[in-house]
């Protein structure tokens, strides 16, 4: 088969479309004939040599795809070969097949087109475990999503409204803005300000302005260190911050007097390296949860563009450019 490898640690060039081994799927795993597989800022670390792949995964990038099961481990039950699948892997999704563990897997919901589906796992699968099964959003609360334009922002904002909650979104214009109000928020913050002002420092009161003064009761982080304050000062009392990205530094000051004060939580979490157990626990979830809400409308995949596999330099410098709504995604 043929897969996306990384020649070096470094920038986009160093992705190389080349032959590797053909996987073989273990006993509780499929081999998936890829269609398709989303792009993740993880990818982008992986590549740059910060982010190295689980033990036993590929060393090639991608963690999420669509595409048709070619083959049956021999204790798989419930699959057919030739059915139309999504799945998040626990790496080398960049390549023309993958092998997946069985409870890693997701039907095509009917009427989604099959490379299109391949911009759900991932971006689900974390929206989930961290909003519901880490900051327990429920129905009435306020949520705060950075990067609401992004790949998973996009869906958290789908989901915590589907979940009955108000969104509030940053962004990095207006008109990321706009679409993110598009999908259900209920306003949103330009990051990217022209007057010299600091964003971190105006944050706080911008969200208090739109909850009567109480706060967020959840924000979802994927910024790190250089938000840290803002976000607790824009915490409610029993608020959650969880953080699950560094794009802006992994180090920060945390005030534990106000932490104390606000009865406030910050949890860190990662998706990539949970034990499978973990992963099949969550894909579980989603699929109870979630995917209703693909079958009837609530939540949709936001595409910003499809790119050919091979060229997937291309596609990583499109993601390092900020200009992304929703996700990239890599045809074969």
């Amino acid at each position: 088969m043929h897969a996306v490898t990384i020649t070096a640690p470094g920038g986009p060039e160093q992705l190389t479309w080349q032959e590797v081994p053909t996987p073989v799927p273990a006993p509780d795993e499929v081999l998936v004939r890829v269609a398709a597989a989303g792009v993740n800022r993880a990818d982008l670390m992986q590549r740059q040599g910060h982010y190295p792949p689980p033990p036993g995964a590929p060393e090639w990038p991608g963690l999420e795809v669509s595409g048709v099961i070619e083959a049956l481990g021999s204790e798989v039950a419930g699959w057919q070969v030739g059915q139309r699948v999504a799945a998040l892997v626990d790496g080398g999704g960049y390549a023309t097949h993958a092998a997946v563990p069985a409870t890693q897997l997701f039907t095509v919901p009917s009427g989604m087109g099959l490379v299109e589906a391949a911009a759900l796992p991932e971006a689900v699968c974390t929206v989930w475990s961290n909003l519901v099964g880490a900051a327990h959003l429920t129905a009435g609360q306020t949520v705060l999503v950075h990067g609401g334009a992004g790949g998973v922002g996009t869906v958290a904002v789908q989901v915590a409204v589907a979940l009955g909650a108000r969104v509030l979104v940053t962004a990095g214009s207006q008109e990321r803005v706009d679409a993110c109000v598009a999908l259900g928020a209920a306003a949103g913050f330009v990051y990217r300000t022209t007057d010299g002002s600091s964003f971190t420092e105006a944050l706080p009161g911008l969200v208090q302005e739109q909850t009567d003064g109480r706060g967020a009761d959840v924000i979802l982080d994927v910024v790190g260190a250089a938000y840290l304050d803002a976000n607790l000062r824009s915490l409610a009392t029993g608020g959650r911050l969880v953080v699950i990205g560094m794009q802006k530094g992994t180090r920060a000051e945390l005030d534990l007097g106000r932490l104390l004060t606000q009865r406030a939580s910050v949890v860190g979490t990662t998706l990539r390296a949970r034990p499978r157990s973990e992963k099949a626990a969550i894909v579980a979830a989603v699929r109870e949860h979630v995917w209703p809400m693909l079958e009837d409308g609530r939540l949709r995949p936001v595409v910003h563009a499809e790119v050919p596999m091979r060229d997937a330099s291309r596609a990583h410098e499109l993601m390092d450019s900020g200009a992304v709504l929703g996700k990239v995604l890599l045809v074969t």
